[in-house]
């Protein structure tokens, strides 16, 4: 198995499939494990990772979905694909059968006990679902369950294949072909393999390659704790039906539970080896081995030549489909908290600079200005088909407002800004969203079809309404600067005079019920 791409680069016509295909690639990366996740590494026990992770496919299923459509597939005849899988199997055959045989249609047969972020992510590649209730992990052979329902579609229509990756050789085949000699070639002293078992696919062909290639090599296989459940895995008793040959394949099983697979894939991925919890699960399994082996004196039985003890285990998938699981499994305890959390329930919709608008960009729009008029209480007045709400206290609104302007007091001046204050923000949003959410009939008759400006003390919080409004489909805009932002605003810019300082060296501003508009102190 040369390497003839050392560079890792893919061109032409036949880019991607060469990308996809390890016989194009250098082998998948080989990782030794760091010291700190190593409790062994003082009995001379050095433990590497294979990842498979790094697969364009992104998991270990990538290397038997290869196999078996290669084996499977017939040009000019299959026009579909079926699969009973959880996930990773069906995901990669949907890659592979786009990239290399030109056929989109892949259909999952699955468990309805699947979690949404899997059944997403297989919506995501284009797979077409169908759910199945009983067990999870059915039987092969079982008539009720998806795993038959997909062979006998396979068997019924010419068009359709079921690859199978439950009775199909070629799936652990597909480890005999590249996977057990990449990591030869990558570590020749290697002393033990350890794998998980679902489809007992892996360890099977692992097993059975290093069995003949390497037989000094202890082959350790991986299965769930009995009532317990890990992604992919199957338990002891759930083995007996696959008709592979996993039991010639494997000289020791390790049963394994999903809080120490979840914990152990979590450290990993913390120390840069980012992978799912099988790949946890592996390594436990591992250490647990290890651990008998010392107890029992007999650990030294595995050293190579140069004294040292060289095991390889598989890290299959990603962690990302399974955030929610880390969380239910192990607990907030093992996570930082967030700070100001409670903003994950408010706040809730997008913000645009093209609504928070300079007073005299956006008062010109909302108020007319009489150039005539003597008397100045009726010198500015709101223009048809908009309105104002002022956000600020009634006292404040009573000694000072815009005409017509509408007063819903959410602002108080006495607090921060809601985008220094989490607290704030929170309780503004909240009223907020409460109001506008369902507005009283009155509140509906102002608003509705009309172009709303939003105004506060500083700014902030009108911003902060803007948000809400804009969301709940009305024409909103705020001033930028709140009232603060008309104390320096003239309206002399808007009628078209000349700027010219009073006796006091002052600006003429705003009046409106013979007041001048200045902030509130």
């Amino acid at each position: 198995m040369p390497n003839n791409n050392p560079l890792n680069v893919y061109k032409g016509p036949n880019s991607v499939r060469d990308y996809f295909d390890p016989d194009s690639a250098p082998p998948l990366p080989l990782v030794e494990v760091p010291e700190k996740l190593n409790p062994y590494r003082s009995d001379g026990v050095r433990i590497y990772a294979k990842m498979m992770t790094m697969h364009p496919a992104n998991n270990v299923k990538a290397m038997p979905a290869l196999n078996l459509l290669e084996k499977s597939v017939v040009p000019g005849k299959t026009s579909t694909i079926i699969e009973y899988s959880s996930g990773s199997t069906v995901i990669s055959m949907s890659l592979v059968s786009r990239v290399f045989h030109g056929i989109s249609d892949v259909r999952a047969f699955l468990s309805n006990k699947t979690s949404t972020a899997k059944l997403r992510l297989m919506q995501f590649f284009g797979l077409d679902i169908t759910l199945f209730g009983g067990p999870s992990q059915p039987e092969p052979k079982d008539e009720r369950g998806g795993i038959r329902a997909a062979e006998r579609l396979g068997e019924e229509e010419e068009s359709i294949i079921n690859p199978n990756q439950y009775e199909n050789d070629d799936n652990w085949k597909a480890h005999i072909r590249w996977t057990g000699p990449q990591i030869l070639r990558q570590l020749p002293e290697i002393n033990l393999i350890c794998a998980g078992m679902g489809t007992s696919g892996t360890v099977t062909g692992l097993g059975m390659y290093f069995k003949d290639a390497k037989p000094s090599v202890f082959r350790l296989g991986v299965c769930t704790a009995a009532g317990d459940r890990v992604p992919g895995p199957r338990s002891f008793a759930l083995l007996a039906p696959v008709e592979f040959p996993w039991k010639a394949a494997v000289e020791h099983i390790e049963e394994v539970g999903s809080h120490d697979s979840f914990s152990l894939s979590l450290n990993l991925c913390r120390e840069g080896i980012v992978c799912g919890p099988s790949s946890g699960f592996n390594l436990k399994a591992l250490f647990q081995f290890i651990e008998k082996r010392k107890a029992a004196g007999t650990l030294r039985d595995l050293a190579g030549e140069d004294g040292e003890i060289h095991c390889v285990f598989l890290c299959c998938d990603l962690p990302y489909q399974y955030i929610n699981e880390y969380f239910d499994k192990l607990g907030s305890k093992n996570f930082p908290s967030i700070t100001n959390e409670a903003l994950t329930k408010v706040d809730l919709y997008r913000y645009d600079e093209a609504w928070e608008r300079d007073a005299a960009t956006v008062l010109p729009l909302f108020l007319d200005l009489k150039r005539d008029e003597q008397d100045l209480s009726r010198a500015v007045a709101l223009k048809d088909g908009t309105a104002i709400i002022d956000l600020r206290q009634p006292a404040d609104f009573e000694k000072l407002s815009l005409p017509g302007s509408v007063n819903i007091p959410f602002a108080n001046p006495a607090s921060m800004s809601p985008f220094s204050d989490p607290a704030v923000l929170e309780a503004l949003w909240l009223n907020l969203e409460s109001h506008f959410k369902a507005p009283s009939e009155g509140l509906v008759a102002l608003l509705q079809g009309k172009r709303i400006l939003v105004l506060c003390y500083d700014g902030d919080s009108s911003r902060v309404a803007t948000s809400v409004l804009r969301a709940k489909g009305y024409e909103a805009d705020s001033v930028r600067g709140g009232f603060r932002g008309l104390s320096d605003f003239d309206m002399r810019q808007v009628r078209g005079e000349p700027i010219i300082p009073n006796s006091q060296g002052a600006k003429q501003g705003i009046m409106t019920h013979e007041v001048e508009l200045v902030t509130p102190s």
